[in-house]
């Protein structure tokens, strides 16, 4: 639910993917200033996927000069060393809106456990609709990190229609000279209903620990970030992942269905030893907000990561005050993202090493809640193959779906497999304190 405070836990964001961009020195695009890219043999081997389609807007000092996000849209900002960056929002009376901030900073930079980004919306008058703040961690390793916040219509705070203003700072910074970072924003419009539903999260559903799929694994190799997100659904798929890297995979979940998911990183053939987080498994829902995590350690011998039982997709899910179940409200692509600690590399080398991604998705499809209009970007709340999705229809879209439930494939329209849906939690969670106020799941 929007507009509360929620537990603080600890998570850490690993966004670090192969064969994107590296900040380098800055460079100057749409007025604002970015981090300028290196080639790709002098970038580190792990780097975050920027949207390719992010539009460059400058980031404001302050409210007055605040660009306006479209919904439905990326964008490409700085965040300056010092300060806050400030953008623009103009919202309807009825509709959810959910925006999202990934920082990327250099892979030199020095960074602490408690130092972050925080995202908050507030309204015309400086009320706060809600914010959320992610930390490094523990690990204090230099990798893109997010937060996201929203408006949701209904609520008791930051009603109406009008404008709203997407605040992004850092977190715990003690460095008296930060380096910029560049940012990544994106926003969803969630539409109203027709008629009401349901106002308590669904208190009955089966919790108990599904048996993770032995289907024949196939080979599926995992995406550079949530714009290449690889689709699969039910079965066992594999690839290789080297130490830092994370990969990106989508799966397409319907109305009243039920998601699990199970990943195993295999033995390593060199080393010994003991890291800590090694592997770490998260997932995202289709607004690309955090819904829950896993981490485990690694020995050298094979280990697995399993998400703890998902309630079945339901709009209701909303009302619940866990992220696990508060996060499974709506249909559409939920993304697992797979990272590899680098602390493994010290141990038991450079690998690769093997990674088996065990999916599961059971129960029938059902109608979806009756939205009144369609969501911004188009489809981001449906799936082909259902034909009951939000009950407005299925959207045709997406290409490359894996077999199984991947038939249901997740819609690509305006831009879903393109990076123009929000970006929340890119990351995987090692040990990051990370205080919610009112994030969606």
């Amino acid at each position: 639910m929007i507009g509360r405070r929620r537990t603080a836990r600890e998570r850490a964001v690993a966004v670090l993917l192969p064969g994107a961009l590296v900040l380098a020195g800055p460079v100057v695009l749409s007025g604002v200033a970015v981090a300028a890219p290196v080639s790709a043999s002098a970038a580190s081997s792990s780097s975050f996927a920027l949207a390719e389609d992010a539009q460059p807007i400058p980031a404001a000092a302050g409210t007055t000069d605040a660009v306006r996000l479209e919904p439905g849209r990326t964008y490409r900002s700085t965040l300056p060393a010092g300060g806050k960056a400030y953008y623009r929002l103009l919202l309807d009376a009825t509709s959810n809106g959910y925006v999202s901030a990934t920082a990327v900073p250099d892979p030199d930079t020095t960074v602490t456990a408690v130092e972050g980004i925080k995202v908050s919306v507030q309204d015309a008058d400086g009320r706060s609709c809600s914010f959320d703040t992610t930390t490094f961690g523990a690990a204090r390793s230099p990798h893109p990190i997010a937060a996201a916040a929203a408006r949701e219509a209904g609520g008791n705070r930051c009603q109406g229609a009008g404008t709203y203003y997407v605040v992004v700072e850092r977190a715990g910074t003690t460095d008296p000279a930060p380096a910029a970072w560049e940012l990544e924003l994106a926003t969803v419009e969630e539409p109203g209903l027709t008629r009401a539903e349901a106002t308590k999260a669904p208190e009955a559903w089966d919790s108990a620990t599904p048996a993770p799929p032995t289907d024949e694994p196939e080979q599926r190799p995992g995406g550079a970030g949530f714009a290449s997100a690889t689709s699969v659904g039910q079965g066992v798929w594999t690839d290789d992942i080297a130490p830092g890297q994370t990969l990106f995979y989508k799966v397409p979940v319907d109305w009243g269905r039920q998601l699990s998911a199970t990943a195993e990183l295999g033995t390593a053939t060199t080393g010994s030893g003991y890291a800590s987080s090694a592997l770490d498994v998260s997932l995202y829902n289709p607004v690309r907000a955090f819904v829950t995590d896993k981490g485990v350690g690694y020995d050298g011998k094979q280990r697995t990561a399993a998400l703890a039982p998902l309630p079945p997709v339901d709009h209701a899910n909303r009302h619940s005050f866990t992220d696990r179940v508060s996060g499974m409200r709506f249909a559409g692509s939920y993304y697992l993202v797979v990272h590899l600690s680098a602390e493994v590399a010290e141990e038991f080398g450079d690998g690769p090493f093997g990674l088996t991604l065990r999916v599961g998705v059971k129960g029938a499809a059902q109608e979806g809640p009756a939205y009144a209009g369609e969501s911004v970007p188009e489809g981001v709340f449906h799936v082909r193959g259902g034909g009951l999705g939000g009950g407005l229809g299925a959207v045709a879209g997406g290409a490359g779906e894996a077999g199984g439930d991947g038939a249901m494939t997740a819609v690509a329209v305006g831009g879903i497999g393109a990076g123009s849906v929000i970006l929340v939690g890119l990351g995987v969670w090692t040990a990051v304190a990370r205080r919610r106020a009112g994030l969606v799941g």
